[in-house]
């Protein structure tokens, strides 16, 4: 009697899956994927001017034209590769893109460095392909964070 007293006293195995571990590597693979995503680059190497404007949500791939400092093209629509283009080929895939979807946005992006005219010549391109509305592209101001004066 008092073995068949011991036996019920022991803990049985519960058929359950213990998630901790699982929800541990989540976690992990979440902060590797925050930590990398802002070096992420858009397309070729421009410093973009500083703005107070927020960032518009939208669910198609937007065509991104982008010009470097010394004023060279980079173009990418929708999910294609970045592909340097001169004017000419700029205006006719833009329009080729258009045509197909006529309410894509386009963003064009300058370097602060690049000549403004630069700039104004490539929105002049875009107008030419048949751009009704383009944005522009820019960085988010820098919050600025008052360094504390006092020891801890």
């Amino acid at each position: 009697m008092a073995l068949q007293h011991r036996n019920q006293r022991r803990r049985r195995r519960m058929a359950e899956i213990n998630i901790v571990p699982y929800i541990d590597v989540m976690l992990v693979l979440l902060i590797i994927f925050m930590v990398t995503a802002p070096m992420l680059n858009l397309g070729a190497d421009i410093q973009l001017p500083q703005s107070a404007a927020k960032a518009l949500q939208d669910e198609k791939q937007p065509v991104l034209v982008t010009v470097d400092q010394q004023g060279n093209v980079f173009l990418t629509l929708g999910k294609s590769a970045r592909e340097q283009v001169d004017d000419e080929k700029l205006v006719n895939d833009v329009s080729a893109f258009v045509k197909q979807d006529p309410k894509v946005s386009v963003m064009l992006g300058g370097d602060k460095r690049v000549d403004y005219g630069r700039v104004n010549q490539v929105l002049g391109l875009l107008q030419q392909a048949g751009v009704a509305k383009v944005g522009l592209m820019s960085q988010p101001e820098a919050t600025v964070v008052p360094a504390s004066h006092g020891k801890r």
